[in-house]
């Protein structure tokens, strides 16, 4: 897959801080990671904390590459908007999927195998696979 036909990923935080940090700390991780497009999707548009459709479809069309975008989120409503949009079927670029993983932990690994230049399957499923990780 070509760097122009990178997976997307976008993290959508209820604090438009967490979701700069966890898409920094990813990128960092993954050595760079320059050629993944990454988009932080935080708070609201006034720069409170919640969840903004806007900011997230903002978010997803900046991304995307026309290999699919991942959209990791961190907490109930977040999860409610993007399945929210994913209805509405006209709000997300083709090929977005919401991915059922832990925030951090997944966006890691995520930004890690696009970064290798694998498709939205397998992004998806090492993103899903973080939940396997143990720490004692």
């Amino acid at each position: 897959m070509s760097e122009e036909q990178r997976v997307g990923i976008v993290l959508v935080s209820h604090s438009a801080d967490v979701a700069a940090a966890v898409a920094e700390l990813a990128r960092g991780l993954a050595g760079g990671a320059t050629d993944v497009p990454v988009a932080p999707a935080g708070g609201t548009e006034d720069g409170g904390l919640g969840t903004s459709a806007e900011l997230i479809a903002a978010a997803a069309a900046s991304v995307d590459r026309g290999a699919g975008v991942a959209v990791l989120t961190d907490l109930g409503s977040a999860v409610l908007t993007v399945k929210t949009l994913l209805a509405e079927g006209d709000e997300l670029p083709t090929g977005t999927r919401l991915v059922d993983a832990p925030f951090v932990e997944g966006a890691v690994a995520a930004v890690v195998t696009a970064a290798a230049g694998a498709g939205l399957d397998a992004v998806e499923a090492a993103a899903a696979e973080a939940y396997t990780y143990r720490k004692v």
